[in-house]
């Protein structure tokens, strides 16, 4: 079920944390995502500083991510030359932010370097969902990933 609040990637660069986390209160964690999607990190710090950010993230260190064809696992895009690496298990369980389900991308048992890392996703527009990245129970910044199409 796709959950439309009407944001899209522009709109999301410009929030402040708390309207970001409104957002996901308030959306669905719509279907596990399939495919390719194309990852934005979120700053939450002003439209000019955060898109700055976003753009050299997305030019030096994470591109997005690729989740499997049956969406139980993933692998992030990373480095300027977009190398698949740093594997998640994908499931849906209960959110950090507020006990409301969510899709998990947890890389505890997958990841030497990320396995304190566990991220959370909703769907917020047609192919767009936003996340939430914790380090261990301490939530450490916001994305977005933007899918070009249909993922199931």
């Amino acid at each position: 079920m796709s959950h439309d609040t009407g944001a899209d990637v522009d709109e999301l660069l410009t929030m402040s944390r708390p309207e970001l986390d409104r957002l996901f209160r308030a959306s669905h964690p719509g279907e596990v995502p399939r495919g390719e999607g194309r990852g934005t990190v979120l700053m939450a710090r002003g439209a000019k500083v955060s898109k700055t950010v976003a753009a050299l993230a997305r030019l030096l260190a994470w591109q997005g991510k690729v989740f499997d064809r049956d969406g139980g696992g993933l692998r992030n895009r990373v480095t300027p030359f977009g190398i698949r690496a740093i594997r998640a298990k994908v499931y849906q369980d209960e959110s950090l932010q507020d006990g409301g389900e969510c899709t998990v991308l947890d890389y505890s048992r997958t990841s030497l370097v990320a396995h304190w890392i566990r991220d959370e996703i909703r769907q917020v527009g047609p192919h767009l969902y936003l996340g939430i990245v914790y380090w261990g129970r301490r939530r450490i910044l916001n994305f977005s990933l933007h899918f070009a199409g249909p993922h199931t």
